[in-house]
């Protein structure tokens, strides 16, 4: 049975893979203040959104093609909130706080007429009045064709995720053969689109990609200078399908080290608060570089970000293995906009999450038990 075809009242087996509570609607309603924030004082900042949980690579670290092979089950159409259904729930969650969207995936440029969604969310405006900070992170497979109608209908800015210039390298980690070039291109042509600075993430694994951190780094400094912030992230143990173990992490710190044996550095307080990246220039003001160091270094007492799968659950951490369903809100309950914001309030308020944190005090899990959602699934 195609996609297109499932009946509305059939619950596609896609859809129960993962646990999700439905919030309840407060007796007493009311209107946001912008100034929302959970059990530990952490407010609500920043809202990235998955819009498909469909990647057209097949990275060991995230969609391994051992698991998520031709017959894995996504989600079928029907389940995926529709651009007015993620517009209108995130107008909510700017009413609270939200100043920054990230449209993610999977690879979000396979989601048809995206534009379409960036133009919606780019009308949107915090209670100040201001535009949001509208981004969007890629593989860069699909962004040479994309990247000025992306620009034209309101996206801000890019995150290309990209862990090797190698083209060796890169095609064993993409799992999929897919060449290091066209990447470059896209990188080059959402430059040429105005979608910059851009970041450029490196997701660092001992024994596979660690020897490409000094020719990235050299790279993008010489090429680009400022244009482009490169970013190390440490492999990291998200979901449940990636064979995840401590010893394929190489600290941030030992990269530092690495880079700094090259290029002399010195470090940059944050932008902006709940920032994930740890920030460092060139000496030589060659640009900055960025660490993210979830595993060694969490940022957990600081994150101030909210995520949306695909088909509407409402995620409070990357490595939670509950969500709470908001689609069910908007398609079977009909609730009003003020009922979708008490019962947002309600969970953001009731937020505890902290699982970095936790394991690196030696507490397994941080989260409610069962299986941590999937990476594609909820974006990073």
């Amino acid at each position: 049975m195609g996609e297109a075809s499932i009946p509305a009242n059939v619950i596609a087996i896609a859809d129960l893979r993962y646990r999700a509570a439905v919030p309840s609607i407060p007796a007493t309603l009311r209107p946001a203040s912008g100034l929302l924030t959970d059990s530990q004082g952490r407010p609500l900042r920043d809202l990235r959104i998955s819009v498909t949980d469909r990647c057209n690579f097949r990275c060991s670290y995230c969609m391994p093609k051992d698991v998520f092979d031709r017959d894995y089950a996504f989600l079928p159409q029907s389940s995926l909130l529709s651009f007015e259904e993620i517009t209108r729930l995130a107008t909510v969650f700017v009413s609270h706080g939200v100043q920054k969207i990230r449209l993610t995936g999977g690879e979000p440029l396979l989601r048809r007429h995206l534009e379409t969604l960036v133009a919606l969310l780019a009308q949107l405006r915090t209670p100040h009045g201001r535009p949001l900070d509208l981004t969007l992170t890629t593989n860069g497979s699909l962004l040479a064709r994309k990247a000025d109608a992306l620009r034209h209908a309101g996206l801000r800015r890019v995150t290309v995720s990209l862990d090797s210039l190698d083209d060796a390298v890169f095609r064993r980690m993409n799992d999929v053969d897919f060449p290091v070039t066209d990447v470059l291109a896209g990188i080059d042509a959402a430059l040429a689109a105005g979608l910059g600075p851009i970041k450029v993430n490196m997701v660092v694994k001992r024994g596979t990609n660690d020897g490409e951190i000094v020719p990235m780094a050299r790279h993008f400094r010489e090429r680009y200078g400022s244009r482009i912030v490169l970013r190390f992230i440490e492999y990291m143990d998200v979901g449940n399908t990636n064979g995840w173990r401590m010893e394929h992490v190489l600290p941030s710190a030992d990269v530092i080290e690495q880079l700094g044996t090259v290029f002399p550095l010195e470090p940059l307080g944050a932008q902006a608060p709940g920032e994930t990246a740890q920030r460092w220039r060139y000496l030589d003001g060659g640009g900055e570089i960025g660490v993210i160091s979830s595993v060694t270094q969490a940022f957990c007492r600081d994150c101030n970000r909210a995520r949306l799968s695909t088909e509407g659950r409402l995620y409070l951490c990357l490595f939670a293995s509950q969500g709470h369903d908001l689609r069910h809100l908007l398609r079977e309950a009909g609730a009003s906009d003020a009922e979708l914001t008490g019962a947002i309030a309600e969970v953001w308020t009731g937020r505890a999450d902290r699982y970095s944190e936790l394991r690196g005090r030696g507490i397994a899990q941080a989260g409610s038990g069962g299986r941590k959602v999937e990476m594609h699934y909820i974006g990073g």
